[in-house]
């Protein structure tokens, strides 16, 4: 799942009394001690001295390499609701969005927002309004924010039923044939994801918003060029678009499936 605020006009009004409350935050925090030092650059070889490193990728790099998990303390949930008081314009203020062109934040992995963060400020992920929110923001504020919308709960979507067959065979099978693999392997049977591997939650999410990164995918867009960042458009290049859309609703509707599992748990 993904962090995403492009075209969101409220935003904007919100967006910039973030920037001029954090800015000052911000600039003090560059000067901070525990803040991440700029990683140690390796001595160029002969070849590669003819070919300077960009500072975007330097700042790439860095944002990859994780420095800010060594410099931050565990985010705070409760400092993070302030600080993410400008999201909720399109992202909802518990994290769950009514406009499905944004995202569902409420339950995602901390440090997945936090990367995707990063990423908006690095410019490894475009997008002109993530990039406007996350640069005013230090590290731990990202963290904060992250911690925040990580201890809300997704509501719950509803899958087209027409779409469901189709859609749960991709997710839990995938296709062998053509080397799909099961979206499950990565995003879990309950599309809860995997916060260590840095796969995030899907469950619930709004399929109109997964149907438009998976096109985005499908077209070669990346957010990254680490090789973690390259394994959705490797994948979704091989879906035709009915299986984008089948897959996307069967997403939003993974909740049934936890409360069928429930069920069948209880006594």
């Amino acid at each position: 799942m993904s962090f995403r605020l492009a075209g969101c006009r409220p935003a904007v009004v919100n967006a910039v009394a973030l920037v001029l409350a954090l800015s000052a935050g911000a600039a003090l925090a560059q000067n901070s001690p525990t803040q991440a030092k700029p990683a140690t650059p390796a001595p160029a070889s002969a070849a590669s001295a003819a070919k300077p490193a960009a500072s975007s990728a330097t700042a790439s790099a860095s944002a990859a390499s994780g420095d800010w998990m060594s410099t931050t303390k565990p985010g705070d949930a409760t400092a993070g609701q302030g600080k993410a008081a400008a999201c909720g314009a399109c992202h909802g203020v518990d994290g769950n969005s009514s406009d499905p062109q944004y995202p569902k934040l409420a339950g995602q992995h901390e440090m997945y927002i936090v990367h995707q963060l990063h990423n908006f400020k690095s410019g490894e992920r475009q997008n002109a309004i993530m990039l406007g929110m996350a640069t005013p923001l230090s590290d731990q504020d990202m963290r904060d924010i992250g911690a925040y919308f990580a201890s809300k709960q997704s509501l719950p979507g509803v899958a087209d039923q027409a779409l469901v067959a189709q859609g749960e065979k991709l997710y839990r099978e995938g296709d062998t044939e053509r080397g799909v693999p099961a979206c499950m392997a990565c995003h879990g049977i309950d599309g809860r994801g995997n916060p260590g591997a840095m796969y995030p939650q899907l469950t619930s999410q709004h399929a109109q918003y997964i149907e438009a990164k998976l096109k985005d995918f499908h077209d070669g867009v990346s957010w990254g060029k680490e090789p973690h960042a390259q394994i959705m458009p490797a994948i979704a290049k091989k879906l035709d678009p009915q299986e984008i859309v089948a897959v996307s609703s069967y997403i939003e509707g993974l909740h049934v499936t936890d409360a069928a599992v429930s069920t069948a748990a209880s006594p």
